[in-house]
């Protein structure tokens, strides 16, 4: 595996497994059509965010999308979650923060809820997602509290 900037010729293959990835640890099928979530992409994540890639050979199999101040995407291919690569791709985030980053995630999603958790984050408050009709919870991490308690980005 290989960690690296997102190429925009690998949009259509990035949502795909995107979507997937989203539709299997919330639950629900995305009605959207891709060219939104293409758009989106292009129009939201790229500009505010640095994207990054984790490939096999030429298949993306994780990507995040992420600021000093908050991780807007993380997703890992549905038949590579668990090998450490959403591991890897969060350590990138935490380690180029500046020292704090905030994320969303639907409350339904407990896989997503367990690997934040277990990095570090703390559940800060939760709402409700008017587009999805979901409750979705905001985690904040701290690279200080987590050095404190010994889950730092290096452990």
């Amino acid at each position: 595996m290989r960690i690296e900037p997102f190429d925009p010729t690998d949009a259509l293959s990035l949502v795909h497994m995107w979507r997937a990835s989203f539709e299997f640890g919330v639950g629900i099928k995305d009605p959207h059509p891709i060219e939104e979530q293409v758009a989106f992409l292009f129009e939201q994540l790229v500009p505010n965010n640095r994207l990054i890639v984790a490939k096999e050979g030429e298949a993306i199999v994780g990507f995040c999308a992420s600021n000093p101040q908050s991780v807007a995407a993380l997703y890992v291919r549905v038949e590579n979650i668990g090998q450490g690569i959403g591991t890897e791709l969060l350590r990138r985030a935490q380690a180029e923060s500046s020292g704090r980053l905030w994320l969303y995630t639907f409350a339904q999603n407990r896989r997503a809820r367990r690997f934040y958790e277990h990095h570090g984050f703390v559940a800060a408050a939760y709402g409700f997602e008017n587009m999805w009709q979901l409750e979705d919870i905001r985690y904040e991490w701290s690279r200080a509290e987590a050095t404190a308690v010994g889950r730092s980005p290096q452990h």
